[in-house]
This record gives structure tokens, sequence and C-alpha cells, in this order.
């Protein structure tokens, strides 16, 4: 049996736990705040040190905000910060983590196979059928998204960049400082105002909302979205670290 141990990183904290090959948890999630400032040496001790308190596994996936391509990182929102998400940048911090091969670093600091991609690709994983098109928006800190086409991972586009409104991303225009001032009420609507917004665009067969924020959106703003928007639990965030391995193969396997 291949175990998997599963990391799910966040602005605001970090979750683990060791899954069986049928994705279920072999122990409790772990959860750790987030360290700040976090050059990426820190990063790696802190999933290390969460690694450390479950059982062993035989490969590690581990979700990160931003954009991640082949495991490398080419850009990251928040941890380039001084004090956690939407404070001041760090020069010092951005150059670190630009072009970081987190891969190849967490492979070599847990001696196992790992696997590194989007946090919501990764949670992704753990949701979508694998039929039609299928997008994943995940609600927390910020927006994150993933897109799947036949179980197939696209390549990865950071939608939460995208301006919604003049001078205003998707990531500020539903992130949770909005959700705070607005209240979930005004926050629910302004959800579905966005789930309008990007449904030509992408004309999903399904879209899954999902992330730790997905809970609080009302149900009568849920039932106007349609029949083919599903909200599904956080825990995708971790369950997704097994099958994602499968899903990145399906790709590399679609390029050739």
């Amino acid at each position: 049996m291949v175990t998997t141990l599963a990391i799910d990183c966040g602005g605001g904290g970090i979750k683990a736990s060791v899954l069986d090959e049928a994705g279920t948890m072999r122990a409790r999630p772990l959860r750790v705040p987030t360290p700040y400032p976090l050059p990426p040496a820190l990063f790696v001790r802190t999933l290390l040190d969460l690694g450390g308190r479950l059982p062993t596994a035989d490969r590690l996936t581990v979700g990160v905000p931003g954009m991640i391509r082949h495991g490398v990182v080419v850009s990251t929102p928040h941890y380039v910060t001084r004090s956690g998400p939407r404070s001041r940048v760090d020069p010092d911090l951005l150059a670190e983590w630009s072009g970081w091969d987190a891969r190849g670093a967490l492979a070599d600091a847990f001696g196992v196979p790992a696997l590194v991609l989007n946090d919501a690709e990764v949670h992704g994983a753990g949701v979508v059928a694998g039929t039609g098109c299928e997008l994943v928006l995940t609600l927390g800190t910020g927006l994150g998204s993933a897109l799947f086409d036949g179980g197939v991972l696209a390549p990865h586009l950071e939608l939460s960049h995208a301006p919604v409104r003049w001078g205003t991303t998707y990531d500020t225009y539903v992130g949770e400082p909005e959700r705070r001032r607005l209240g979930d009420a005004f926050w629910s609507r302004r959800i579905r105002q966005v789930v309008d917004g990007l449904r030509p665009v992408f004309r999903w067969d399904r879209l899954y909302l999902g992330g730790g924020n997905s809970r609080l959106i009302r149900p009568e703003q849920l039932a106007r979205m349609g029949d083919d928007v599903v909200v599904v639990p956080n825990t995708a965030g971790i369950v997704g670290g097994v099958r994602a391995w499968e899903l990145s193969a399906g790709r590399r396997n679609a390029r050739t």
C-alpha cells in the first residue's frame, strides 16, 4: 500500500495528514499557523516538523498558493510578505521564492518523491468527476482556481490576479478581508455575481466551490447559481493529495 503525506499550505494555516491509496486519512489532520516572515528554508522546516508528527509516508504532495510550474515557484502572493497576506512585500523574500525549486527541495528534505502544485489544483483533484470541463474555485484568504478537462489538469492560470473591477482583483474582491467587511450575506451575493460573470468565460459542465469560506455562502445565493455549481468540503485540499498524482500523470500523457 502506497501512503501519501498531503500538506495543504494556505495564507493563514498549513494542514497535513497521511492518506492511503483510496484517499482515506490514516491520521487525524494537523494544523499549524503559517509563520511569517517565511523564507523557503523556514517553509521546508515547518513542513518537516508537521510531517514528523504524522506517520511516515511513501510520497509527498504539497499544495502551495500561487503559480507553480513543474514544481518550481513562479510567484506566490502571501509568502513573499513581511507579516502575512496583504502586508508589505519583502524584496529579499520575493527574490528567494521566485524560481525556487520547491519540488526538488522538498523531495530532498523528506527523502521521498514529491509533487508540488497550486493548492487549488490539489483541492480540485479531490473532487472532480473526471468528465467534461470542470472548474474549481477555492474561497479563503483569496481566490484559488484550477481547471480540468476530462480529468486532465490544465496549465495553471492565476485568475485571482485578473481585474474584476477597475483597480480591484478577484483576490481582493472576494477574499477574507472583504468577507469580514461585508458580512456573509453581501459577500455571498458577490460570490454569485462572480460566478455569473465567469460562466460565459469557461462554459463549465460543473463548478466546484471549495476552500474554508465556501461553507459560508448563503443557501439562497447558492440556489440562484444553478444545479451545475456545488460546494465541496475543505478537506479536499488534503484528500486530493492522492489523486493529484494520477491527474498529473494524465496531463503528461495528454502532451505526448
